[in-house]
């Protein structure tokens, strides 16, 4: 029987990527987008040519209504769920050092999304995985995507790393009340080669950021979707043994500079 994976957030970037990884696994998946309808039905025809069924479901994270739709429609296409994704994130880019720039309708926003969206939809998704606990003894598992910012504090802007630091804390709270049932782990990527960070801060902008962190980071390099995708995928289907973990995986980022030497 093949397995069931929700993924938010998936109509373009990581999310996406992730999407077709997992078809490429035999996964049927629900594809998720707010606004990006053109892009989802680009992702959704790259999935089915995996050879596996799919959906696309359109659903504000941010909005419990929403969140509990795209569970709904997901358990009425394939009655189970077993992996869900959190990856739907929103940010708004703060011009460096101004306070000002940040309004509370900011922090409103940012947290509905990335924080307490990835709970509504946890929420929405755990009497499903319980179930199929209790009934077959088959463990879900959830896997949220943060940031290598909650390290440094230094992102997009301020309140997009206070909610990527909460939604670490989530991580490792609902480890314990989900459990047995379910296993929950985080990936916190570093700069990743997507439109996302293109869009926020325009070309010039990104490609010195990019040439930055290139030389910054232990390994010379910045991440892309696909390696990311390995990292979710690793704890969403091969880490049976593992949950209430944080995994950076920013090519060393964290580290910060290094000495003069090997490198």
């Amino acid at each position: 029987m093949a397995k069931i994976a929700i993924v938010t957030g998936s109509a373009t970037g990581m999310g996406a990527t992730c999407a077709i990884d997992l078809a490429a696994r035999g996964w049927n998946i629900a594809i998720n987008y707010t606004k990006s309808k053109k892009e989802a039905d680009e992702t959704y025809i790259k999935v089915k040519a995996q050879g596996v069924d799919a959906i696309v479901v359109q659903a504000d994270v941010g909005q419990d209504a929403d969140c509990r739709k795209l569970v709904g429609e997901t358990l009425s296409r394939w009655g189970r769920i077993d992996g869900l994704i959190n990856n739907a994130g929103t940010t708004k880019f703060q011009k460096p050092g101004d306070l000002e720039d940040i309004t509370p309708e900011d922090f409103d926003r940012i947290f509905r999304v990335n924080t307490t969206g990835a709970f509504m939809m946890s929420r929405a998704a755990f009497p499903a995985m319980r179930k199929q606990w209790e009934e077959r003894k088959e463990r879900g598992a959830i896997v949220n995507v943060s940031s290598n910012t909650t390290l440094s504090g230094n992102g997009s802007s301020i309140p997009y790393v206070l909610s990527k630091g909460a939604l670490n804390t989530l991580t490792l709270t609902l480890a314990r009340w989900l459990s047995p049932a379910v296993r929950v782990n985080t990936i916190s990527p570093g700069f990743i080669q997507t439109r996302w960070i293109l869009n926020g801060v325009g070309e010039v902008e990104y490609r010195k950021m990019k040439e930055e962190e290139e030389q910054r980071t232990p390994l010379h390099q910045v991440g892309t979707p696909e390696q990311m995708s390995e990292a979710v995928l690793f704890l969403l289907t091969e880490a049976s043994n593992i949950t209430g973990q944080i995994i950076v995986a920013d090519a060393g980022s964290h580290l910060g500079l290094l000495p003069n030497g090997c490198n």
